[in-house]
C-alpha cells in the first residue's frame, strides 16, 4: 500500500510540470509578435509600434480680440414712478397700459376746480392791495406837496401805509404764483421718454400727494441700461485704456449661443469695489433700437478690452493641462512630438493666443493628443495654416 501512494504522489507531479510547459509555450507564442513589432527605444509609436495618426496645425501670426466676459443684468435707463402732487379726484386716464409716451405727454387729470378757486382768490386780494397801494400813494404824494401844512407824523404815517401794501402786494403776488402752479399740479405729465407700465389707480379715486404707489411707473428703455462686474484684477487694465481715450465696445449675447443681441459701449465704472466680492460694477449703455433687451433680464456680457495685434495662434483644442500647467505637442522634422509648456494669454473663437513656448511657424499637434507622449513619433495629415486648419491623413 505504501508503495502505491508514492507511485500516484509521482504521478501529480509530474502533470503540474507538464501543464506549467505548455503555459509558457502558449505565453510565448503570443509576445513574439508584440517583442517583434515594438519601436526603437525613446521613440515608441501606437500600440503596434506604428505613428500615431494626428491633425497638425502651423502656428501662426494673427490679430485677436482679447475680451473681459461677465454676467450683467439689464436694467431701464431711467425709471420714475409717476405720483401726484396734489389731493383731488382723478378724473381722467389719458394713456394706456404698454403704451410709448414722451416728455410732456399728459397721462391723467385730476379734478382741478378747487384750485383754480384757490387761484382765483389770489389774484382778487392782489387785485385788492393793488388798489389801496395806489391810493396810499396818491395821499402821500399829497401830503408831501402841501409842505409845512402837513406835519411830519402824518407823512411818516403814510410812507409805512404805503410800504404795508407793497409788502401785502408782493406777498399776494407769491400767493398766486402758488395757487398757479398747484392749479398745474391737477394736469399729470410724463417727465421722461418711456413705456408706462401697468395702470395702479383707476379713474374715480381719490389720490393724494402722500400715496406711496403713484399712478403708473414709467421705464425708458431707449437706451436700457446693463450692470456687470468684473473682478478688481481687471481694473487697472480697463481704467488705463479708459485714461488713453478709448471707447470699449461692450457686447450683450445670448448666453447658450453666444449670439450677439445688442452692442453699446462702456459709460462709466463704479466709484468703488465691493470688498465682500472683491469685485467692481460696471455699467454699459446700447441704443436696443429693435428692443431685444427688456429690463430685469439676464445676459452674458462681453467687454472689448483691446485687440493683440499680430499675436501667436493656435487652435484652442491643442493646448492640454498637465500638472505643471499647459503644454503642447510640438512636431518636429523627424515626426517625434516635443511636450512644450507654454503661456495661454487668452482663447477667443477656438483659437488660443500664446505668450510664450512655442514660435511662428512651429507644428503643433491639434487633434490626436491622447495617445501621445514625449517623444512618440506622429504621422500628420496635411499641415494647415491659419491656427485651426485640419490635415487630411498620410503618413511621413
Amino acid at each position: 500500500m505504501p508503495f502505491v501512494r508514492f507511485k500516484l504522489f509521482n504521478l501529480d507531479r509530474g502533470a503540474i510540470v507538464a501543464a506549467g510547459v505548455i503555459a509558457a509555450v502558449v505565453a510565448a507564442a503570443f509576445l513574439w509578435p508584440s517583442v517583434q513589432t515594438a519601436g526603437p527605444p525613446g521613440r515608441p509609436g501606437g500600440a503596434d509600434g506604428r505613428p500615431v495618426p494626428v491633425i497638425a496645425a502651423v502656428v501662426t501670426r494673427k490679430d485677436v480680440p482679447i475680451y473681459l466676459d461677465a454676467l450683467g443684468t439689464v436694467q431701464a435707463y431711467n425709471t420714475v414712478t409717476v405720483r401726484p402732487r396734489v389731493d383731488g379726484e382723478l378724473v381722467e386716464v389719458l394713456f394706456k397700459e404698454g403704451q410709448d409716451v414722451r416728455a410732456g405727454d399728459v397721462l391723467a387729470q385730476i379734478d382741478p376746480r378747487t384750485y383754480r378757486a384757490q387761484y382765483e382768490q389770489a389774484q382778487a386780494a392782489r387785485d385788492k392791495n393793488a388798489a389801496q397801494l395806489e391810493a396810499a400813494r396818491r395821499d402821500l404824494a399829497r401830503y408831501v406837496s402841501l409842505g409845512d401844512r402837513v406835519t411830519g407824523q402824518s407823512v411818516d404815517t403814510q410812507r409805512a401805509l404805503v410800504r404795508q401794501l407793497e409788502a401785502a402786494l408782493r406777498s399776494d403776488e407769491a400767493a398766486i404764483s402758488n395757487a398757479r402752479t398747484m392749479l398745474g399740479y391737477t394736469v399729470i405729465a410724463s417727465p421722461i421718454d418711456g413705456r408706462a407700465g401697468m395702470r395702479l389707480v383707476d379713474r374715480g379715486n381719490i389720490v393724494r400727494a402722500a400715496d406711496a404707489t403713484g399712478l403708473v411707473t414709467l421705464t425708458q428703455i431707449q437706451p436700457i441700461s446693463i450692470i456687470f462686474t468684473l473682478p478688481q484684477q481687471n481694473l487697472p487694465a480697463i481704467a488705463d485704456r479708459l485714461r488713453e481715450g478709448a471707447r470699449l465696445p461692450v457686447l450683450a449675447v445670448q448666453p447658450d449661443s453666444r449670439a450677439v443681441i445688442e452692442t453699446g459701449e462702456l459709460e462709466l465704472i463704479d466709484n468703488q469695489i465691493d470688498q465682500a466680492t472683491g469685485t467692481i460694477k460696471l455699467k454699459a449703455v446700447m441704443a436696443n433700437a429693435e428692443r431685444r433687451l427688456w429690463p430685469g433680464g439676464f445676459v452674458s456680457v462681453r467687454l472689448l478690452l483691446d485687440t493683440r495685434q499680430g499675436g501667436l495662434v493656435i487652435p484652442a483644442a491643442a493646448v492640454q493641462r498637465g500638472p505643471q500647467g499647459p503644454y503642447v505637442f510640438v512636431v518636429g522634422p523627424d515626426h517625434t512630438v516635443d511636450m512644450r509648456p507654454v503661456t495661454v494669454s487668452t482663447i477667443e473663437a477656438g483659437q488660443a493666443l500664446i505668450e510664450s513656448g512655442v514660435e511662428e511657424g512651429e507644428t503643433v499637434v491639434a487633434e490626436g493628443v491622447a495617445k501621445l507622449a514625449q517623444g512618440s513619433r506622429v504621422a500628420t495629415g496635411g499641415d494647415s495654416k491659419g491656427g485651426n486648419g485640419r490635415g487630411k491623413g498620410g503618413t511621413p
